[in-house]
């Protein structure tokens, strides 16, 4: 009995990992009524989208999944923005950065002794 409880708990446990983050994405349909005006840590947050139309907000994603309105023109929504597209231009140079050429060789001899 305690191994198929310690079982399902593994199971479980292995679920979760495995689907955290599915459903992040934010729909064409998410639409704003109201904007916050409580800063966020900027390490909570997982991306965010711009979303343009009658309330114009920017949309954080934190990574629990909620989903939180901000005004724009802000002064803190504007710097986690700038904050959060250095960090992915970060990632994505590292990514993509490749050696340009080979190594040229140093011609320098070695002696070896037994």
């Amino acid at each position: 009995m305690r191994l198929l409880t310690l079982a399902l708990l593994g199971i479980c446990c292995l679920t979760a990992y495995i689907v955290e983050g599915v459903g992040s994405e934010v729909s064409d349909k998410s639409t704003c009524v109201s904007l916050t005006t409580q800063r966020l840590p900027v390490n909570r947050i997982k991306t965010y989208t711009i979303k343009e139309g009658s309330l114009k907000a920017v949309i954080f994603i934190t990574k629990r999944g909620l989903k939180v309105c901000a005004d724009p023109q802000a002064r803190w929504v504007k710097d986690i923005v700038k904050s959060m597209d250095r960090k992915s231009n970060t990632r994505n140079n590292m990514i993509q950065t490749k050696p340009i050429g080979t190594q040229q060789s140093t011609n320098t001899a070695v002696t070896l002794t037994g």
